[in-house]
């Protein structure tokens, strides 16, 4: 009996590290933050250039948040993994762990805690994450092509969207949405800050608009009216103008105007 339930424990096992490493084989590029939340400055300590070398020696193609990235990954940032360093360090003790994400957020790989006793900070934390990233020695990955991408899924996604039904909507609600976004195209004065990209995931109702950190920016819902959506806990809506979306919200009775870049 106690054999048979070793057998059947090794399997399950394999089973899951089979699905694991088929689910990681499908991605071939990985970013990491240029600054990880713990440090004060970009690249401090060489935190994230340490994590970004240790990846690349997995075989994936590894960049910082803050490098030009490839144009199919720009267009679709769920082309990639997401990793992270997670700081548990106290006052005697550096430590550290590195964390594997989907572009929903979704943990899929976490290693184990890396730990060092170094009083210098460049060593101490350098000599941690590679600590952590040994744990990971049996995590194999090999880039395979032919599996299915997220690309093709977003493409499912929008196919279905535009299948559904919009009402109709009174005249004289389209013509004034019209009439700002047509002023807007002419005028070209909306001040703007930095373009950012965001991507879509699904709600009831709406979506919710996700950076590439991965972090929640809006839940947007839907309304009667094309390219038009209500921002939901804050006063404004969020609407298109040319290839590029804008937000208007009121924040400590400021209107707030940013342009995204958001993918649907």
């Amino acid at each position: 009996m106690i054999k048979k339930s070793a057998f059947f424990l090794v399997l399950l096992i394999s089973t899951s590290l089979f699905s694991q490493q088929t689910n990681f084989n499908k991605y071939q590029y990985i970013i990491v933050p240029d600054k990880f939340d713990f440090v004060n400055k970009t690249d401090q300590y060489q935190t994230s250039s340490v994590t970004k070398f240790l990846l690349k020696k997995k075989g994936f193609k590894v960049f910082l948040s803050n490098e030009q990235l490839p144009e199919v990954l720009s267009n679709n940032k769920c082309l990639a993994l997401f990793a992270s360093v997670i700081d548990n360090s106290n006052m005697f003790t550096i430590k550290n762990s590195i964390t594997i994400k989907d572009c929903y957020g979704k943990t899929l790989l976490t290693s184990a805690v890396g730990k060092s006793k170094e009083k210098v900070y460049d060593k101490g934390y350098q000599e941690a994450i590679r600590n952590a990233f040994e744990s990971m020695s049996d995590f194999k990955y090999s880039y395979n092509s032919s599996v299915e991408t997220f690309k093709k899924e977003e493409v499912t996604v929008n196919e279905i969207s535009k299948k559904e039904i919009i009402p109709v909507v009174k005249e004289k609600k389209v013509d004034l949405i019209s009439e700002v976004k047509t002023e807007l195209n002419k005028e070209k004065t909306v001040a703007f800050k930095s373009v950012e990209f965001l991507y879509s995931q699904p709600k009831n109702n709406g979506f919710q608009l996700v950076n590439t950190k991965p972090e929640v920016v809006f839940v947007i819902l839907k309304t009667n009216v094309k390219d038009v959506f209500i921002i939901k806990d804050k006063n404004g809506i969020l609407y298109k103008v040319g290839e590029n979306w804008v937000a208007e919200y009121y924040e400590n009775n400021q209107l707030i105007t940013i342009q995204y870049q958001i993918k649907f």
